[in-house]
């Protein structure tokens, strides 16, 4: 008997040969990972650049409300308002003397002289009897804590604010991003008649006392916005027919302008300074309040 041996089969023989696998990486993929790392270093730098951006605005917007700028002018304190430096109020011969001219051509800011204005109002109506009343000529120094100061332009006759805003919507939003009240007084009401929220479907009303009020406010000398503003109080309720509107600037809002007007000085002394002109543009979410123009006293 042979010997039995087992059954094999080449199977090699039957299958092609097996290629090598080639792991080398193309052009191409070099190329498309090169350029989607560049995107990516590109858009965390760009993340970064406005991460600074933002952080660099609102420090400053904070620096701009941290520092108070205090100006050492002139004031009467609770003198009468007069042509020179007496403590008596004027009679009726000078008040001729002392009334304000007509406003002009943009939104100029006035002081907390309200209730000065009305007592001089009040004077004419009454002036047959005046003259026996008044016997000083009141003093000359604008409305103020009592003192001399410096030679410097004050605030309210010195600022100048241009909106450019045509549309009542956005102007009201800006308005109200400030806080700026609006407001109407005189005619036949002795208070100050105050709308805020003025952006809202439903604006807030307030009234307050004119002796009350110690806030720098702007009157329009005219344009459309000073229609603008006629239209927001009615809008909040209140009555203008015969009366004069303002705006009235927080605190805050004051000390922002005063800031950016220092900044704009750039080492200038603020007795050169006639008129400050400033500007409303879009920022972020908001607005901001920016320098338009410095315009110089004439001096000699």
């Amino acid at each position: 008997m042979n010997p039995t041996h087992p059954h094999t089969t080449d199977l090699g023989s039957d299958q092609p040969p097996v290629a090598p696998v080639n792991l080398a990486v193309t052009a191409y993929e070099r190329t498309a990972s090169t350029l989607v790392a560049s995107l990516i270093i590109t858009g965390l730098v760009v993340l970064l650049l406005l991460i600074i951006w933002l952080t660099s605005r609102l420090m400053a917007t904070e620096q701009l409300s941290q520092v108070e700028l205090i100006e050492p002018v002139a004031g009467r304190g609770d003198h009468a308002m007069g042509v020179a430096r007496d403590l008596e109020a004027p009679g009726a011969e000078e008040v001729e003397d002392i009334t304000e001219p007509e406003l002009q051509a943009t939104l100029e800011s006035v002081t907390d002289v309200i209730s000065s204005q009305a007592a001089q109002l009040d004077s004419l109506d009454a002036s047959d009897t005046l003259a026996s009343k008044g016997r000083g000529q009141g003093d000359s120094r604008p409305a103020g804590p009592l003192g001399e100061g410096e030679d410097i332009v004050p605030r309210w006759e010195r600022w100048e604010i241009r909106f450019e805003s045509t549309n009542l919507r956005v102007y009201a939003k800006q308005l109200d991003f400030f806080g700026i009240e609006l407001a109407a007084f005189g005619g036949s009401s002795s208070t100050l008649q105050y709308a805020a929220n003025l952006s809202s479907d439903h604006p807030t009303q307030r009234t307050g006392d004119a002796a009350d009020e110690k806030r720098i406010y702007m009157t329009w000398r005219n344009g459309p916005l000073k229609q603008a503003d006629i239209d927001l109080l009615h809008q909040a309720g209140i009555a203008t027919e015969g009366r004069m509107t303002a705006q009235f600037y927080p605190p805050k809002t004051e000390n922002v302008l005063a800031v950016l007007e220092n900044q704009a000085l750039k080492g200038r002394d603020l007795k050169s300074v006639k008129k400050t002109i400033f500007g409303i543009r879009p920022a972020g979410s908001g607005y901001e309040f920016y320098v338009l123009d410095l315009q110089s006293r004439l001096t000699g």
